[in-house]
């Protein structure tokens, strides 16, 4: 046997885990043993070498499915003993000599004993259950019958003495006349009689009156206890009938009727004296069925202590017989261990925990890295959770997101033995990330000051007053500086977007882009630490450099210019700069100069973003070339090692294979448009953040002032009450189920295309190792 596999020791969340491709031959007579320490190691991952073989075709087909055919027998016994109240016997027991084929060919026979067993003793349990219900419809319908003929007897009696009253001369020959009428218009009435489940009474008495229109005659009486149903086995409360029709086309659609209903019918004769000898006849054959019922579980019980007694001896006599066998082979030849060298690239696996899974999740549902790629998931953790919170900002939300998460965190052991549904478990998969998400979503409210879009002077006094009591709650016009800054976030008095300084709307689009173009300059430092971009000196040169060069010339000098702005309190237009920079370079800037030396720094970047995108595209398809040239010239005979999957595939063929000059020239220069492309959409594409904050923030603000406050204006308390019951419901599933969603969305879309695209390949495949602890959890 030679199956190959892939081992991992020690943990590292930034790099995969280290991954060997062995060779592992193994004698068959220890072939169990040794599969068994593998499967409870947990750190191999078999390499299927008969693939194209069905599982029939497999060398050891047989003796597998004989395995697993005693196991099944093992678990039907346990799960019948656990039904049946018994439990397998915890005394030492003594190991008789028994080989494997006898054991099989025991347990073979129990099975079959106890499966005849359970099939007579529920073929007798149902007829029992019938003659039950067949014993309660010939009592209740015998009730029916009496009360009728009472109430014929005693009209009858009636109409005799009406009659008698009003005797005279034509009496005799008018009732001579009736008698022979009645005679000749009787009509001969059928009747049938069942039990129907009594929450389908109701309807099943509506059916019948439509499909006979109105034709039938239905009288019910309920069962006083439940009775147990004999096809479902289930107890169940139920309704005794008797329908009265006339005609067989009437009998046929009762019958239907019936049969959809799941209506259990039961024949009944109308004479008196043989509904008596029925009931007794019904009463003697229960009483008997009750008997045997009561022996053929006895012997069953008995059968099943049986099997509980030595069912911890089969158990040990497999495991002895595997570990004997191994032993008595006595084989000379021990199992071989052989690392392989192979161009194959190794699976990857992440050693995560229950915080952190969640967050390695988001990365692999956009691609599975390739062995010993830099992880995303790392700086996910964090950056995922801050992204969100700065769309979300409000310390208000983030404190219902976090407290509703703690529940889930709080009940977590419970829940996660539970059967949940999707949404629930859905979310209960992600709680620490939900829990990430409401802890920034807290900080970034505190920061934006804004608690249900209110904001309080939680750090202090805000700074500025007004001049005189014309500017209150108007604009920002005649504020004043009373006072030092205010200490942490936004100052109260800057909150909102007044018309003439919206203040909080220019700080997060501003940030929006300085947190962008860091994110993005990570992502291309983090290109730099790939094992497979690092090998290749190339790729520093003309692609990380280059990179690092064009963003930072427009797009980090774009950010520079925001801090200084920020930091001077510069009036300058930070539009007009930009445009400028590409439109006239050479012009003076005037008012919109934030530092001197300004005008030769732009000419100077705006000289480095022109230089660097020919530095990206012209350089190295040559530099290919050429060292393809050395290589057919003998200088060289290894392989060029590349992350490009073009440059990949090439480096890879036989070294007498044409090099096509044009195809890597064309993949360099869509990868050259598609980086500087990409730098300002991405760029653009941060604006998000502002714009799902500035949403967020705008809603809170409608909802309490249009809702609740509205509502207390009024000075009525029912008002009072709807409002805010109107502002809960609305902030529950709006802001706090439908604005997490949308940001959660966004704050995904930021990390898989604007960052991951960066540096991430995401081409690799997952590790599944052989471990029967991942088996058990997967039964589960």
């Amino acid at each position: 046997m030679a199956d190959r596999g892939g081992c991992c020791p020690p943990i590292d969340l930034f790099r995969s885990e280290a991954m060997q491709l062995v060779q592992l031959i193994i004698p068959m007579e220890s072939a169990h043993l040794t599969a068994s320490y593998l499967g409870d190691l947990g750190l191999l991952q078999f390499k299927d070498l008969n693939s194209e073989k069905s599982p029939f075709q497999r060398t050891y087909a047989a003796q597998i499915k004989r395995c697993g055919e005693m196991a099944r027998k093992l678990r039907f016994f346990n799960e019948q003993m656990l039904k049946a109240g018994f439990s397998t016997s915890t005394k030492p027991t003594t190991v008789t000599d028994i080989n494997l084929d006898d054991l099989e060919v025991k347990l073979g026979e129990l099975e079959a004993e106890l499966v005849e067993m359970n099939a007579n003793g529920e073929k007798l349990q149902r007829g029992y259950n019938e003659l039950l219900e067949y014993k309660l419809v010939l009592q209740k319908a015998g009730e029916f019958f009496a009360s009728a003929r009472r109430s014929a007897t005693s009209q009858q009696r009636e109409m005799v003495s009406r009659q008698m009253g009003d005797e005279s001369i034509e009496t005799p020959l008018l009732q001579e006349q009736e008698a022979s009428t009645d005679l000749s218009k009787q009509v001969k009435l059928g009747f049938i009689t069942g039990l129907v489940p009594r929450e389908k009474s109701m309807a099943f008495e509506r059916i019948l009156f439509r499909a006979t229109r109105g034709n039938v005659f239905l009288k019910q009486a309920p069962a006083e206890d439940p009775v147990t149903d004999p096809v479902s086995g289930e107890k169940m409360e139920k309704n005794v009938f008797v329908v009265s029709y006339s005609g067989e086309r009437a009998k046929n659609k009762i019958l239907k009727i019936c049969e959809a209903f799941g209506a259990n019918r039961y024949p009944f004769d109308e004479d008196l004296g043989k509904q008596g000898l029925m009931i007794n006849e019904v009463s003697g054959r229960i009483s008997e069925l009750k008997t045997t019922i009561d022996a053929g579980l006895l012997l069953r019980d008995n059968l099943l202590r049986s099997i509980g007694d030595q069912f911890e001896q089969w158990i040990i006599k497999i495991q002895e017989a595997l570990q004997r066998a191994a032993f008595d082979s006595s084989s000379q030849v021990g199992a071989i261990f052989q690392v392989l060298h192979t161009r194959e690239s190794p699976p990857t696996y992440f050693r995560t925990n229950k915080f952190t899974s969640a967050f390695q999740e988001i990365v692999d549902a956009y691609g599975v890295a390739k062995y010993q790629e830099a992880n995303p998931g790392v700086y996910t953790i964090v950056t995922f959770p801050f992204l969100f919170a700065v769309m979300f900002g409000d310390w208000g939300h983030g404190i219902c997101l976090f407290l509703a998460t703690l529940f889930f965190i709080v009940r977590e052991k419970k829940l996660s033995s539970q059967k949940l549904g999707d949404i629930t478990e859905m979310t209960f998969g992600g709680r620490y990330v939900i829990l990430m998400m409401s802890l920034f979503s807290i900080y970034t409210g505190l920061v934006y000051n804004e608690f249900f879009s209110v904001p309080f002077e939680l750090f202090g006094r805000s700074a500025y007053a007004c001049r005189d009591l014309s500017c209150r709650d108007a604009t920002s016009v005649g504020l004043i500086k009373v006072r030092d800054a205010y200490p942490f976030g936004v100052d109260p008095a800057w909150h909102g977007s007044r018309s003439e300084l919206p203040f909080l709307n220019s700080l997060k689009m501003k940030m929006s882009i300085l947190l962008g173009v860091a994110q993005m300059n990570l992502g291309i430092i983090l290109s730099y630490f790939n094992a497979t971009f690092f090998s290749n000196i190339l790729n520093i040169w003309f692609q990380f450099i280059p990179q690092i060069i064009f963003l930072n010339s427009l797009f980090g000098y774009l950010s520079l210019l925001i801090i200084v702005k920020w930091c001077t309190g510069s009036q300058a237009d930070l539009y007009h700069i930009m445009i400028y920079m590409f439109l006239s370079p050479t012009d003076e800037l005037g008012e919109n100069q934030l530092f001197p030396g300004q005008k030769t720094a732009q000419l100077v970047l705006l000289f480095l973003a022109l230089v660097s995108v020919p530095w990206m595209l012209l350089p190295k398809p040559f530099l290919l070339k050429k060292q393809h040239e050395n290589r057919h010239q003998g200088q060289s005979y290894a392989p060029l090692e590349s992350t490009d999957e073009t440059l990949l595939s090439e480096a890879n063929h036989d070294s007498h294979e044409e090099f096509e000059f044009g195809e890597v020239f064309v993949h360099q220069l869509i990868h050259t448009i598609e980086f500087v492309l990409g730098a300002v959409s991405n760029t653009a594409s941060y604006l998000r953040l502002w714009a799902l904050s500035l949403a967020h923030s705008e809603l809170s603000v409608v909802f309490y002032e249009k809702v609740l406050l509205l509502a207390w204006g009024f000075n009525n308390v029912i008002i009072l009450i709807i409002g805010i019951i109107v502002f809960i419901f609305a902030t529950v599933g709006v802001l706090l189920v439908m604005e997490t969603l949308s940001a959660f969305l966004h704050a995904l879309r930021l990390h898989w295309v604007e960052f991951q695209n960066k540096f991430y390949e995401g081409d690799g495949y997952k590790f599944h190792p052989f471990s029967f602890a991942l088996l058990d959890d997967e039964d589960d």
